[in-house]
């Protein structure tokens, strides 16, 4: 039974299982060896304003609708994400109706502009969430981020106050101090996170420069590419200038989630590993820096988007649980 304390931050009522109390195991094996069956989802192409479009994958439609929960996932995401994956499982039953919202370029489709996502990035999210508030208007909406998408819910949150469009909020292992997270994934082994995540993102980049003509939109040309190994450059060169900040220090000062903790209105959960391997304890906020409607759980263990619970050869995760109470709880407040 769990019970939320808003205003303060509480040990999470979770329990790391022996064999997984390292938090590199924790972050990498209910990934791979989580067990799950797949959930089928039904893809929407929602078109922009600005000329280019949002993928959103819709979870399988219930009876009726009592809430929508709106998923946002982590860095180079996508509706096939083990933690996605794992939270459509979890709602299976339930009176809701769940769908995910792709950032730009992460459904598998290059989008059409040359600007893409970031941690920061809330007009699409805003956009998505006024598309699926004219669908089912007469029903509570609940957004649910991780990793990226976390952080970027609590910016959403904070920046609109009162107005936020949203009934509850649950934010899961977000970089919420983003300067200190580039430090912390360039250091030991989490690099090897760093250089997959990077990997991925360049692939992605050298696609986009195949099809638009990025002169001037970054600080790099098509060979200096490779030359990005560290998400500090990768932001300096990319992310800070393509979305109209003036360098990464710029770009993590004002997306960083953690600021807007303490302006947030609407009830909010945030859970947090202290062993994150993506992140230091610089990403932890003091008492005063949350809201009397946020609620920041956190727990000795967990990794990144880890959580495991089970055997190791019948691995879930304890987040499904943690999240479809807490939504329960506030949908029966």
């Amino acid at each position: 039974m769990f019970t939320t304390q808003f205003g303060q931050k509480t040990l999470a009522q979770y329990s790391a299982p022996p064999w997984c109390r390292n938090p590199h195991l924790q972050t990498i094996w209910p990934r791979f060896f989580g067990r799950r069956q797949l959930v089928e989802t039904q893809l929407e192409r929602l078109e922009t304003p600005d000329g280019d479009f949002l993928d959103l994958a819709w979870g399988p439609a219930p009876e009726y609708v009592e809430a929508v929960i709106i998923l946002f996932h982590g860095l180079e995401g996508s509706k096939d994400s083990h933690y996605i994956q794992d939270m459509l499982q979890s709602a299976l039953g339930k009176p809701w109706q769940v769908v995910l919202m792709h950032f730009r370029g992460c459904s598998g489709s290059p989008n059409r502009t040359h600007r893409a996502y970031h941690s920061g990035e809330t007009s699409d999210p805003l956009f998505t969430i006024a598309h699926i508030k004219q669908r089912f208007p007469n029903v509570p909406l609940v957004g649910v981020g991780y990793s990226l998408g976390g952080n970027m819910l609590m910016k959403l949150a904070g920046e609109t106050q009162t107005h936020n469009p949203l009934s509850a909020c649950v934010s899961v292992s977000a970089p919420l101090r983003l300067d200190e997270c580039a430090k912390a994934i360039a250091d030991g082994f989490s690099k090897v996170y760093q250089h997959k995540l990077l990997k991925s993102m360049r692939s992605n980049l050298k696609q986009k420069f195949t099809l638009l003509d990025y002169s001037g939109k970054v600080r790099i040309n098509e060979t200096q590419i490779d030359n990005l190994t560290t998400f500090d450059q990768f932001d300096e060169n990319v992310t800070a200038p393509l979305h109209g900040y003036a360098s990464a220090q710029d770009y993590y000062q004002k997306c960083s989630g953690m600021q807007f903790l303490r302006h947030i209105t609407v009830p909010t959960l945030v859970l947090h590993a202290l062993d994150d391997p993506f992140m230091n304890q610089g990403v932890i906020p003091n008492d005063q820096a949350l809201s009397e409607k946020v609620a920041y759980e956190y727990s000795p263990r967990g990794g990144h988007v880890g959580f495991a619970q089970g055997a190791p050869w019948s691995t879930t995760t304890w987040l499904g649980k943690r999240i479809c109470a807490f939504i329960e709880e506030q949908l029966n407040a």
